[in-house]
């Protein structure tokens, strides 16, 4: 049960199971909403992933709703991970979970070797350092696959003009432009906005230039550096046409594709036997993010795609180039110590008193006009605090990105030991919101338990 069926297959399930003709189903996040008749087992592989939360119209976590469905149904739910989230490691620690461990892996290769390459001192070419190419060159000659991770799409994501310095931005997102040389467009990632790719700068007609390397780029310097290589990028622009993941994958699969450049999409659990080498580009974007979450989803990230690699009997290599090699988070990862990790992030949270040793609820507004949005929020704010003294409003305040197509948003933050008093506090509020006026004129929204600020 997945989106990428029609909606004639997509009954055809919806009916197998609730007949219980099907004993099994597989499915993404809308999957735990499958009607079962008698239900023994429910499953959540790769739990800590944030794809399992719905973050657009009907909001919800699946892998929270798996829980409470089987507390329901009276039946064991099974959340799998190589790296489990904070909140569920909380949970065992506080006795509601059952921690399991699985201490033996397929194969004898062992855990992959993880070193960190120092980007200050080493040369590098288009995100390409030299021990990174001599190590591709190495793995190559011994018909092993090579699997580079960066996490950004693109040729490249920043056209520069070096005479006046003006850099080409979405006009309707706070975002610049990223460069797809090949289709020759520069595009938002986050409108999906696009505008004819010209070299000639608008300001001063000085050349421009490309700086930063996305998959494209990378993939362009690999042949160049490697012609007699297969090579296959995977990222959302490649795999955005049916049929392209599953080709790129056979490919991969059956050995015809020896270097693999891709995105996030390479860390989701794929078994690639022959790749003994992974690379990750770039390990600092998520360094010094401002969301308290984002050490946890760069260990998270950098873990999992470190486990593509030597996966059977062949031993793993894994280089993370970093211009930040002796930040804690990178050495704790290269020792391989998730538990270290979450003991550490753990503590932190603890201390500044942010789930899971506490509680949100976040108010989203968004509208043509700035100050529509705020306004609404500062409302929603002075009401509550008139309510309930005891919860903590941080807020409003704008998010990462504060326009986005062409709309303002704002958010206001709720947060509280305890889930119950929020809850109350977020049902009377909306008794009352309901009834403004100015709450019908923009789009508004609440998130529970929030994944991303």
């Amino acid at each position: 049960m997945h989106s990428g069926l029609t909606a004639i297959e997509r009954l055809e399930a919806w009916r197998k199971t609730r007949s219980g003709e099907a004993k099994i189903v597989l499915g993404t996040r809308s999957a735990i909403f499958a009607p079962l008749v008698n239900a023994g087992l429910i499953i959540v592989d790769e739990e800590h992933d944030s794809s399992y939360k719905q973050q657009d119209g009907f909001k919800y976590s699946a892998r929270d709703l798996a829980v409470l469905r089987a507390r329901g149904l009276n039946i064991p739910v099974l959340l799998a991970s190589a790296t489990p989230s904070l909140e569920s490691i909380h949970n065992v620690k506080l006795g509601r979970y059952q921690g399991l461990r699985m201490n033996r892996q397929i194969g004898s290769a062992g855990k992959p070797k993880i070193q960190i390459i120092d980007m200050n001192v080493h040369a590098a070419q288009h995100g390409l350092s030299t021990p990174l190419i001599t190590a591709i060159e190495r793995h190559l000659c011994l018909n092993q696959q090579v699997l580079l991770f960066l996490n950004r799409r693109g040729f490249a994501p920043v056209l520069l003009c070096t005479e006046c310095g003006a850099v080409e931005e979405c006009d309707r997102c706070d975002a610049r432009m990223t460069l797809h040389a090949r289709i020759g467009q520069l595009r938002c990632h986050h409108c999906n906005r696009t505008r004819p790719l010209t070299w000639g700068c608008d300001i001063c007609a000085t050349e421009r230039i490309a700086v930063g390397a996305g998959t494209q780029r990378v993939t362009d310097e690999l042949q160049a550096l490697f012609p007699e290589t297969k090579i296959a990028r995977l990222d959302r622009d490649v795999t955005s046409n049916k049929g392209n993941l599953e080709a790129v994958l056979a490919d991969v699969e059956h050995g015809e594709t020896q270097i693999i450049v891709g995105t996030q999409m390479l860390t989701k659990g794929h078994d690639f036997p022959k790749v003994t080498l992974v690379g990750v580009l770039s390990a600092d974007q998520g360094l010094f993010g401002t969301d308290f979450r984002c050490s946890e989803k760069l260990a998270q990230m950098l873990l999992q795609v470190a486990g593509r690699a030597g996966r059977r009997d062949q031993p793993g290599n894994v280089l993370i180039q970093s211009h930040y090699p002796a930040h804690p988070l990178l050495t704790t990862i290269a020792e391989q110590d998730y538990d270290a990790f979450s003991e550490l992030a753990l503590a932190e949270r603890e201390a500044t008193a942010w789930p899971p040793f506490s509680h949100l609820i976040v108010w989203r507004a968004e509208a043509a006009n700035k100050k529509t949005a705020r306004a609404f929020l500062e409302r929603v704010a002075s009401t509550a605090k008139t309510m309930a003294n005891s919860i903590t409003i941080l807020g409003p305040a704008a998010p990462s990105m504060e326009k986005r197509g062409n709309r303002f948003r704002t958010q206001l933050l709720f947060q509280h030991h305890s889930r119950k008093t929020l809850h109350d506090l977020t049902r009377n509020m909306l008794q009352l919101v309901r009834d403004w006026p100015q709450a019908r004129r923009i789009r508004w929204s609440i998130d529970v338990d929030p994944t991303e600020l």
